[in-house]
């Protein structure tokens, strides 16, 4: 379960940004939309903890990440949000099966190099687990990246314009392939994109506007 209550954002020097509520129950999914400079990215951010609210709350399950701070906050990321961002980044001098274990290590959770192959082929790149990075395909670059943000087995999954770089077929694939895995774990999904081709695999919706206003409390 992941809920927001009147959250906003300011960056320094710029207007405060107002995000509406978002309420998803057990293992449900929803997309983010809206249009450019509506803060969907900001929006996702503050979801995984990666910027803190000027104002407001974040529940993710019974946990207030919002209140969560230094390493507190990254041990809680890394067990239970998953992230994949619009351009995927990995550590150059490892191959991909050990980013997706180091990424285990990091969250203090033992390295499972039978999940991590697992993931790999349900992601159709095994055949990459010893490649390096900077030798694959933005598509598998993209697979790899999903793959990460799912090793933990998150509570919550956080996908930034996850079809930004794929072509329409794989588009599908691989939004219906995230809720596949996103039911199977029982974890929510949370997907922010401007992409029009997946806005009927997902039924609920959050529209963000340019300028919302600030909540009315009742």
């Amino acid at each position: 379960m992941i809920t927001t209550s009147h959250l906003s954002y300011a960056y320094p020097g710029q207007q405060e940004i107002f995000f509406p509520d978002l309420n998803c129950a057990d293992n449900e999914h929803a997309l983010v939309l809206g249009s450019s400079g509506t803060g969907k990215t900001t929006f996702l951010h503050l979801l995984g903890g990666l910027v803190s609210p000027s104002k407001g709350e974040i529940m993710i399950g019974s946990t207030p990440i919002h209140t969560l701070k230094g390493k507190h906050l990254d041990k809680f990321r890394g067990q239970h949000i998953g992230l994949i961002f619009q351009r995927p980044h990995f550590i150059k001098s490892i191959n991909a099966i050990d980013n997706l274990l180091l990424a285990q290590h990091l969250s203090g959770i033992k390295p499972d190099v039978h999940h991590a192959h697992h993931l790999l082929e349900r992601l159709a790149i095994p055949h990459k687990s010893k490649s390096y990075t900077y030798t694959m395909s933005t598509g598998e670059q993209q697979r790899l990246a999903i793959a990460r943000a799912l090793i933990n087995k998150p509570t919550l999954i956080l996908a930034d314009e996850p079809s930004s770089a794929l072509d329409d077929e794989n588009c599908i694939r691989m939004i219906t392939l995230l809720q596949q895995i996103a039911s199977e774990e029982k974890s929510n999904l949370i997907v922010v994109t401007h992409d029009s081709r997946i806005t009927s695999l997902i039924d609920k919706k959050l529209y963000l506007k340019v300028h919302q206003k600030a909540p009315v409390d009742h």
